[in-house]
């Protein structure tokens, strides 16, 4: 009924009452926040000459996952992150119609906050983008084991009942532990907005393949392998 009223009122644009323009909408705001507390947490550090920590950092990348999980979830589903949205759409638990206009959503939400870091603090720390520390193999297949993690929990809490944890916190946690133990090597990215759009507007492009093949092969392992085991238990 509020809706309706809304859509009813000249200024609201009748276009914002579909369903699915609202979900991309909401994926902008997930995105936007992911990138810019995740990649503004690395940019203060080192501004900051070390007072977040490494540590302070992935943590910091786990609570803005799980707080946008809980404020977006039941409007878009909280992707957040292209790999996911693919996977899901792979395995039927989300519309392949929808697929472009969640990336486009997602990439421009990611690319609206790093310029907006970029604004503020100017080139620092390349705004967080995701870098090899060690060789671009090592990098490439932490990215799809980590990705491939990630992406088995979120089907486990978020595409099955009986998966008995938020998906929040279980999938911010995730995202948590695998930063802080992985991301002085890879950066742990596991979402390509997430490596693509700081990359892009800090001017570190040549190495980001690795942040786009690495995350979409680990989440089409880790949903297949969740799928898997899934009917394996239950058949029927």
């Amino acid at each position: 009924m509020a809706t309706a009223t809304l859509a009813k009122k000249k200024w609201f644009p009748a276009a914002l009452v579909s369903p699915e323009v609202r979900a991309c909408v909401a994926e902008w705001v997930g995105t936007f926040g992911l990138v810019f507390a995740g990649c503004g947490a690395v940019v203060i550090d080192k501004l900051s000459g070390g007072q977040v920590t490494h540590v302070g950092v992935g943590l910091t990348f786990g609570t803005i996952v799980a707080v946008m999980i809980f404020a977006t979830g039941h409007l878009s589903g909280a992707h957040l992150n292209p790999a996911v949205t693919l996977a899901f759409a792979i395995f039927k638990h989300f519309p392949r119609r929808m697929v472009l206009g969640y990336w486009i959503a997602q990439l421009l939400g990611a690319l609206a906050a790093a310029i907006m870091l970029c604004a503020m603090f100017g080139n620092v720390a390349f705004l967080g983008a995701t870098l090899p520390a060690g060789s671009s193999e090592q990098s490439l297949w932490l990215e799809v084991i980590l990705t491939a993690i990630l992406m088995f929990v979120i089907m486990a809490v978020a595409t099955d009942k009986r998966g008995g944890q938020p998906a929040a916190l279980a999938i911010g946690g995730t995202v948590a532990l695998e930063a802080i133990f992985a991301g002085p090597i890879s950066g742990a990215s596991m979402n390509p907005a997430r490596s693509l759009a700081p990359a892009l507007v800090a001017g570190v492009m040549p190495l980001q393949w690795i942040y786009v093949v690495g995350p979409i092969g680990g989440a089409v392992i880790g949903a297949g392998l969740y799928e898997i085991v899934r009917r394996a238990q239950n058949p029927a």
